[in-house]
């Protein structure tokens, strides 16, 4: 699996065998429009029109602009969002939104394999 680096510099996107693609953002940075931009972009780009559920690894993200919470509701490629952190400011971070403003089924973890699990799980379930 190839890492590709998102055109901010902020993150990598990766297309694992089983078909998610798992976006990691660095540690410690705080997210604008720009970012989020360039990662959906990039996200459609490595989805080549076929959508692929998302694993969002944002732990330890310090914030996330206004814009850049709009911006998370644009349609892209993303079949199924899996938002993954570890702390209490993750969850806030990741509760900026309410979950019917995605384009698609949203959710926060904290345990890998759950998110995994979630996301590779039939759609009609």
């Amino acid at each position: 699996m190839k890492h590709t680096p998102i055109d901010s510099g902020k993150a990598t996107l990766e297309l694992l065998e089983n078909g998610v693609v798992n976006l990691t953002w660095q540690r410690h940075l705080s997210l604008d429009v720009a970012d989020v931009t360039a990662a959906m972009a990039s996200l459609d780009g490595v989805c080549q029109g076929v959508p692929h559920p998302l694993l969002v690894d944002m732990g330890g993200t310090m914030d996330v602009s206004h814009d850049a919470r709009e911006a998370f509701s644009a349609p892209s490629a993303a079949s199924r969002i899996a938002l993954l952190g570890s702390t209490p400011v993750d969850r806030i971070l990741a509760n900026f939104r309410p979950a019917g403003s995605y384009p698609c089924p949203t959710r926060f973890f904290t345990d890998r394999a759950e998110a995994m699990s979630w996301l590779l799980q039939d759609p009609t379930d």
